[in-house]
């Protein structure tokens, strides 16, 4: 006896679950007797691309039409479904992915359908094909005889050979959303005398992420092990589905702030051995789900009317910032020791610990001015700082990452009319590092940036930055670091600027200092400079 999947394979386009602008298309094709001759079907696996491929077969072939729905009755109807149709060729692409099979596959296409109209070859997992074989089946596809219809079945469409994309017809098989997969449990189960709750159907389209034939697998294996009536407990036994319910016990106690009754519950769980992996999935889904009801968008959660209401009840007095930092927290878990609840406890003690207080905004540095010394016209002007060792000594550890929460900046004012010149660019450089807090990978890009180096040239659309340290010139010369730097630049600024990096002594000349260049227009002059 067959299995459910095989059993209850579509056999018509109307037949096929979920897919409606595909089965649409192709229906239209066919009445109007515009079939390609090569088409490439891509999505997740279980979502009907092979079963497609074999009733469009069928479809060109059909002796009672060719132009529309197959009859499933006629003689080629029957030997394509069942396998033995001599014109109609299914070759995997997995364990045939060399050059070999590919010239041998080109031989064959040479010559004339014997029975049918079209010869139609299914090449499945077609991006397992070697790089030879790929451009041996590009010139299949480029001049292809008349009779030949080729359909390519893959999950991972990006790394198959753009040339041949390029002569396809391209349909994108989407996952299948849960109500059709729920509807077609139902319809299997009532044709197969069998009894399932709404509820258990529910959980396993749930567990089978809109893979149809998932959902069928799983049907069968809880009928085999609990008999013809299935209910949710007996499939929440048998896909180990207890996690999601503690995983929501969970999310109760960070909604409540509890710390100790979160870290209670994660010691209980490790010692039942419930797995911490499904108990993550399951409690980031739960969050998405409050995420959502606390954002106003409900009905874009698989949930009954009483689930929404108990969620709108749960995350009424809950702010969503501490919604969206639990989220991030959890979602951001990498549980590859998944024996140990240590980064789930870590998580929840940053989610539910203490708030530090932030630190106040970084104020702009001034000009040291000695205190025997005024700044005013006719009297002796305050000597710039003193430049740092140069680049040769061992350069300073980068500031510590500032907390991205932070007032935002002062808009910049509007760069000259002329365009930007390198003054216009020193003067708001403090306010651009400041800018980058945030970026790269640990967030921390503005580190290497302040205090650290300045704009020294401006040619064209390159400007220059001079370092004070090799270390801090090395990170941003990193391609990585030169693009988001390049990156903030355009959207700071508003013209693209290529970066540059040099190293240069630290600090401008005393008459480029800003408080010196006012003193000097105002008639002030500079009597004493001190060497470094």
């Amino acid at each position: 006896m067959p299995v459910l999947y095989r059993k209850w394979r579509p056999q018509t386009l109307t037949e096929v679950v979920g897919q409606e602008p595909t089965t649409r298309t192709l229906l239209h094709a066919l009445e109007t007797g515009r079939v390609a001759h090569a088409y490439l079907f891509c999505g997740p696996r279980g979502t009907g691309k092979t079963s497609t491929a074999r009733i469009l077969a069928k479809a060109v072939n059909c002796l009672n039409g060719g132009r529309g729905e197959t009859c499933n009755a006629c003689d080629m109807c029957l030997a394509i479904t069942e396998g033995r149709a001599l014109d109609v060729v299914e070759v995997d692409a997995a364990s045939n992915r060399g050059i070999d099979e590919i010239r041998n596959l080109r031989e064959k296409v040479a010559y004339a359908p014997g029975q049918a109209r079209y010869k139609v070859y299914i090449i499945d997992e077609v991006h397992m094909l070697t790089d030879p074989a790929s451009n041996a089946l590009l010139k299949t596809l480029e001049e292809p005889p008349p009779y030949a219809i080729f359909i390519l079945c893959t999950t991972e469409p990006h790394r198959v050979l753009p040339t041949i994309l390029s002569r396809c017809q391209r349909f994108d098989f989407r996952r299948i959303p849960q109500e059709a997969v729920v509807a077609r449990l139902a319809y299997i189960c009532e044709k197969e005398g069998m009894t399932a709750t709404p509820e258990a159907l529910k959980a396993i389209a749930r567990a089978a992420t809109g893979s149809l034939r998932d959902a069928e697998n799983i049907l069968e294996q809880a009928v085999n092990y609990y008999g013809p009536q299935i209910g949710l407990e007996q499939v929440r036994e048998l896909l180990g589905l207890e996690a999601d319910i503690r995983a929501k016990e969970l999310a109760r106690y960070i909604l409540a702030r509890d710390l100790k009754g979160g870290l209670t519950l994660l010691y209980q769980l490790q010692k039942e051995g419930v797995d911490l992996k499904a108990l993550q999935r399951g409690l980031v889904e739960y969050l998405r789900d409050l995420l959502l009801v606390k954002g106003g968008s409900e009905e874009a959660v698989e949930a009954t009317t009483e689930e929404r209401m108990e969620m709108k009840g749960l995350v009424a007095r809950v702010p969503l910032g501490s919604l969206l930092q639990a989220t991030r927290l959890f979602a951001g878990l990498d549980l590859r020791q998944e024996y140990s609840p240590l980064p789930l406890e870590l998580a929840l003690a940053e989610c539910l610990g203490e708030e530090t207080p932030a630190p106040r905004a970084e104020t702009p540095a001034r000009p040291v001015v000695p205190r025997d010394a005024a700044v005013s016209t006719p009297r002796r002007v305050p000597t710039p700082p003193s430049p740092s060792p140069s680049h040769e000594a061992a350069p300073p550890a980068p500031p510590p990452p500032q907390p991205v929460a932070e007032k935002q900046a002062e808009p910049m004012p509007a760069p000259p009319a002329s365009g930007l010149t390198l003054e216009y660019l020193r003067q708001q450089w403090k306010g651009f590092v400041r800018s980058l807090r945030g970026e790269g990978s640990s967030g921390t890009l503005d580190a290497f940036l302040r205090n650290a180096c300045e704009p020294v040239k401006l040619e064209g659309d390159t400007l220059e930055l001079g370092f004070y340290y090799k270390l801090h010139m090395e990170k941003i010369e990193d391609p990585k670091y030169r693009f988001l730097v390049e990156k903030k630049l355009r959207e700071v600024f508003g013209t693209p600027l290529k970066v540059r990096c040099s190293l240069t002594p630290k600090g401008p000349p005393p008459s480029q200092e800003p408080l010196v260049k006012k003193v000097l227009e105002i008639g002030g002059r500079i009597v004493d400079e001190e060497e470094a």
